[in-house]
């Protein structure tokens, strides 16, 4: 898909976001499985099946606008989920592990939180509102998500693995 307009440009960053939460959710099965404390893995396994809702709610707008999902990959976060999965590799260490997926999981989200805010800013611009409204509601989500794994790393995981 060439962009030539502004219209283009947020379809693609639809696209992509779209490919984010398709990788995210495989991502994220992953790391619950890979994850010891029981919280950390319930925590992975609840974003994971909210994810897979914002991929819907994605690709729900990209039908309303006649764009199919396929176009884009979002190689960003193809590099941050490797990054991930090498880390859980690495880290020794059930407590270390753990307090590493946290440290990875927060980068995703944060990568979601400008990719999201990002996609509403453009839906903004376009004067669509109600893309506008479902995107921001999307990016709260990710905002409690890395707020969670932020209040789960101060409150054991990262206690945890200091003392492991």
């Amino acid at each position: 898909m060439q962009i030539t307009n502004f219209r283009d440009m947020y379809i693609a960053e639809l696209q992509e976001l779209a490919s984010m939460e398709g990788q995210l959710a495989d991502a994220l099965k992953r790391s619950a499985d890979a994850a010891s404390h029981s919280s950390l893995k319930d925590l992975f396994q609840m974003h994971r099946q909210e994810t897979l809702k914002q991929g819907d709610q994605v690709r729900s707008i990209l039908q309303e606008h006649g764009a199919g999902a396929q176009t884009h990959t979002d190689q960003s976060m193809q590099a941050l989920i490797a990054e991930t999965e090498k880390m859980a590799r690495i880290v020794q260490g059930g407590d270390l592990r753990d307090a590493g997926l946290i440290a990875s999981a927060q980068k995703l989200e944060h990568y979601e939180i400008a990719a999201y805010g990002s996609a509403a800013a453009l839906a903004g611009q376009l004067d669509l509102r109600d893309d506008q409204a479902k995107l921001h509601a999307i990016l709260e989500q990710e905002r409690r998500a890395d707020k969670l794994l932020s209040e789960l790393a101060k409150s054991k995981v990262n206690h945890d693995a200091a003392t492991a």
